[in-house]
């Protein structure tokens, strides 16, 4: 993807039986990449920051 590193991680719930089982997320400007903790090299969600906002306001 080139660019900087993106800086990934995981919410502080996700520590039950799987604590691999989750979804991370890496802020990147005006971005947020979404990805299944259990392939980090798989395909990644990229959505705009105030969808995201607004996802996560939501829950």
């Amino acid at each position: 993807m080139g660019g900087p590193a993106l800086a990934w991680f995981k919410s502080s719930y996700s520590s039950g039986n799987e604590p691999d089982s989750c979804v991370e997320v890496a802020v990147a400007a005006r971005v947020v990449h979404v990805r299944d903790s259990k392939s980090i090299g798989g395909p990644q969600l990229v959505v705009a920051g105030d969808v995201w906002g607004g996802f996560v306001a939501g829950l």
